[in-house]
């Protein structure tokens, strides 16, 4: 079932429940990724500012006033969609993020993580996995690419690859994918399972630099597989 669409300021501003202080709490979502990195709040001139620039404006409770997130630091968000909840009392912006989106530094300020089945169990064992997602490995990997591609951290990888941009990238995707002939040629199953999980590993960094969500492609074989 289709949700509302909005097509103005005046229908979204009315559709939303604006609490006593004229706030809604607006939750930023990686548009790549899925990563949810940050929380804040939004008033009626920063939403305003927010559809007519494109990229995100919040309304600081603590100084009272308007801020635009990355104005200083660069870290911006290119906004590329906005929805609110059955209720109208929360926004979801997706968001292209420029370099980290917390002030400390970190991709996601939401890097802290309670360790589940840790009162249950008295601390003495982790928490069996919840996901039977086979794939899940893969939804871990581009949120781990998101995060280096944000923080750069000196060192790794990941970070030499986004900065030396989308040459280099392209550059390994096909030798990779050279590599993974060769193996599969050798028909050497150990050479082959780690030359593959090069050239994933690769492919998705270059999606990423891309700002294609691994969503979509999903969609894209599930198109194909409905034909």
């Amino acid at each position: 079932m289709s949700g509302q669409t909005v097509g103005t300021l005046e229908e979204l501003t009315a559709a939303i429940k604006w609490d006593a202080n004229g706030l809604v709490p607006a939750i930023v979502q990686d548009a790549a990724s899925k990563d949810v990195l940050m929380m804040a709040y939004m008033n009626r001139e920063s939403l305003k500012l927010t559809l007519e620039s494109d990229e995100t404006w919040f309304w600081s409770r603590s100084r009272s006033e308007l801020w635009h997130k990355g104005a200083t630091s660069g870290h911006v968000q290119k906004v590329k969609a906005l929805k609110y909840d059955c209720d109208g009392d929360t926004l979801l912006v997706l968001v292209d993020q420029a370099g980290p989106a917390c002030h400390t530094g970190r991709y996601s300020c939401f890097y802290n993580e309670m360790k589940l089945g840790a009162l249950a169990d008295g601390g003495e064992a982790a928490a069996e996995s919840k996901s039977a997602d086979r794939f899940a490995m893969l939804g871990r990997l581009e949120s781990v690419i998101a995060q280096r591609d944000a923080e750069r951290p000196e060192g790794a990888y990941t970070t030499y690859l986004f900065e030396k941009g989308i040459d280099k990238i392209l550059k390994k995707v096909g030798e990779e994918t050279a590599e993974v002939i060769i193996a599969a040629k050798n028909r050497d199953n150990d050479e082959l399972r780690y030359e593959a999980s090069d050239l994933i590993f690769h492919l998705m960094v270059l999606l990423r630099e891309a700002k294609l969500p691994l969503d979509e492609v999903m969609r894209e074989l599930d198109r194909r597989h409905k034909k």
